[in-house]
């Protein structure tokens, strides 16, 4: 498959995923009961897929490859992209902290649920659309047959590295899994 395509596969996964987070942590700032194993698994997806499987092949394979291809990285596209990768990181821990103080029985800590959701939505939509529509459009210019090529077998690579065989399915499944749990 197109590495180009193949991340905007993935980047649909992603939607989906912060949109359960997002309907989550809506709900539990309403007083809705949502058990906390919902945001533990969605925090364990954002670390394993969206940073560690996703991010990981932008930033090992698809960014270097754009910077040999003169993209800048300062001052550039590819630097935005790491400081926001850098950004969702912390969402993502800030997130995993309110839960925890939450669900040990600190009831405020339920809006800072909602914030850090909200900014990590709203982060990772931007972002999103940014890749898709401006710097994918970049590499598909820029990089050659070849150069897809590697990349492929480059993504393939660090999905068994980064995640194990066969993790990436299981956790495209488990959005299922959380989708169908939320309704």
């Amino acid at each position: 498959m197109d590495p180009i395509e193949n991340l905007m596969i993935e980047h649909r996964v992603i939607e989906r995923a912060i949109k359960l987070l997002e309907e989550a942590a809506y709900r539990v700032y309403s007083g809705e009961t949502i058990d906390k194993s919902f945001f533990q698994e969605l925090i364990n997806f954002f670390r394993e897929f969206t940073d560690k499987c996703h991010h990981g092949k932008e930033e090992a394979s698809l960014f270097p490859k754009l910077e040999l291809k003169g993209i800048p990285r300062e001052g550039g596209p590819i630097g935005v992209m790491l400081v926001e990768h850098e950004l969702g990181r912390s969402y993502v821990r800030a997130i995993k902290d309110s839960v925890e103080k939450y669900y040990s029985g600190k009831e405020e800590a339920k809006e800072d649920i909602l914030e850090n959701a909200v900014a990590y939505v709203r982060l990772l939509r931007e972002h999103i659309f940014k890749e898709d529509n401006i710097l994918f459009n970049m590499a598909r210019a820029v990089l050659d047959s070849e150069d897809l090529k590697e990349l492929s077998e480059e993504f393939e690579h660090i999905e068994v590295e980064k995640l194990g065989e066969g993790r990436h399915e299981e956790l495209v499944s488990k959005i299922d899994k959380l989708e169908a749990e939320l309704k």
